[in-house]
């Protein structure tokens, strides 16, 4: 099965407000040491005392929409990865934040601690911040990594690119986790938590607002197929966050809906999600937007970036967002194509969530070396909608296991199941591995003929 894996942070109930200014006209944390951009639509500021975490997002002469309730609000970076719990210098998280393993964030963390800023530039047009982030659950621990974030402003919207730099001592390559990218929080009076998950993005189909989990945990799942979510008032005003190229979100409202108070504790939450794989010497990047306006104004921008072409994954110099199960390679840098160990039992690749029609894309092709005493694999895929394949979701192929290089091309359309929206693949290079087995991928891709 492709497991959904929901290791997320519940920083909204994280600690008392200590952020609070009720007199402050601009509505910033007091004592923030602020750099701006405003394009005369849009005002962004950030706050070089916190990381440059951005504590200020407002249309022309509006009010703030972001919550500063806490140094887990904000909007900013943060990173999961094992081990699960994490320790250091000493300390052991509380019992509550013991699922969130090691993530460091962008503000500080749960003590108040706060970030140290190593970089800031800003010419009027990019404003650029490094920091060295704080491990959240823990006392006063820096992160053994830096964070990026490049902002600029393009009429109503934020544009960020954003880079995590490990340089960790435990060289250990940990299974995929959930990430924010990025975490984002709003005020009370954007209460509604609204998104497209339909089956045919950007034909006009009605957005829906968000259900609410059934468990005790205050977020939801879901995948927005039009590649936006958005914190919305009574008016359909407020924020939209928009993740290019993914479709998979987390997000929620917790507390009472009220006035749009930065400093207040009832807020809504959106991240956009991937499971990735974070080396202990990675440069991760990833880019995400903001939009300040109506839920037209979000939906068209999403429209605008939407990717075009089909799904497809050249493997030359990352992952390409693709995790595994029961497997691992050879780590970062990724030089020219995945070497995937086959030496366990049931060893899976796993591509990110990405939406597609199954008759546009009657073929995959798959470029590949196989090293194994094996004779096929197997190719799954997730129909929209479906926490995982079903047992007709899936083929099986011959392989030539001899470490040498083959094109593989699977006629999908043959099968009954491949129809209509598609959200993930799952790729079982063997049923089973031994030992000094592998796999090498170049490219994967879904194609209209082979």
């Amino acid at each position: 099965m492709i497991r959904q894996i929901a290791l997320l942070a519940c920083v909204w109930l994280a600690s008392p407000a200590i952020l609070r200014a009720a007199d402050d006209p601009v509505r910033v944390p007091p004592g923030a040491r602020m750099s701006w951009l405003d394009n005369g639509e849009v005002k962004v500021g950030v706050d070089l005392n916190h990381g440059g975490a951005i504590v200020f997002l407002a249309r022309q002469g509006g009010e703030n929409l972001i919550n500063n309730f806490d140094l887990g609000r904000q909007v900013q970076l943060s990173f999961f990865s094992g081990p699960v719990p994490f320790a250091a210098d000493g300390q052991r998280p509380a019992k509550h934040w013991e699922h969130i393993g090691w993530n460091p964030i962008q503000t500080g963390d749960d003590f108040k601690n706060a970030s140290l800023l190593l970089a800031h530039e800003n010419d009027g047009r990019v404003l650029h911040v490094k920091c060295q982030p704080m491990q959240w659950p823990l006392n006063n621990v820096p992160g053994d990594c830096t964070f990026d974030s490049w902002l600029e402003l393009d009429g109503p919207v934020l544009k960020a690119r954003a880079r995590l730099n490990n340089d960790r001592s435990d060289h250990t390559q940990y299974s995929a986790r959930l990430q924010e990218l990025p975490a984002v929080y709003g005020n009370a009076s954007l209460h509604r938590v609204v998104s497209y998950t339909g089956p045919l993005p950007f034909t006009g189909g009605e957005p829906v607002a968000v259900p609410k989990p059934t468990g005790t945990h205050p977020w939801s799942l879901w995948q927005g197929t039009e590649g936006w979510a958005a914190l919305l008032d009574d008016n359909d005003q407020g924020l939209g966050l928009i993740t290019p190229g993914r479709v998979f979100f987390t997000g929620g409202f917790a507390g009472r809906p009220g006035p749009n108070d930065t400093f207040g504790n009832s807020t809504g939450y959106l991240a956009g999600q991937a499971l990735e794989i974070l080396d202990h010497n990675i440069a991760y990047e990833f880019r995400y937007e903001l939009v300040v306006g109506s839920l037209k104004e979000i939906r068209a921008r999403a429209a605008a970036v939407r990717p075009t072409g089909l799904p497809a994954w050249t493997f030359a110099n990352d992952r390409q967002g693709w995790h595994y199960q029961n497997a691992t390679d050879e780590g970062w840098p990724i030089k020219g194509c995945l070497k995937v160990r086959l030496e366990t039992d049931d060893p899976q690749m796993v591509s990110p969530h990405i939406l597609w029609q199954a008759e546009d894309a009657p073929y995959l092709i798959i470029d590949a070396a196989f090293h194994t005493t094996q004779r096929s694999a197997t190719l799954f895929w997730q129909r929209l909608n479906r926490p995982a394949p079903g047992k007709e979701d899936q083929v099986s192929f011959p392989i030539e296991p001899d470490g040498a290089y083959h094109r593989y091309v699977i006629r999908l359309a043959d099968c009954p199941s491949y129809r209509g929206a598609m959200i993930r693949l799952r790729f079982d290079p063997v049923p089973a591995g031994g030992p000094g087995e592998w796999v090498q991928v170049w490219s994967i891709r879904l194609a209209r003929e082979p």
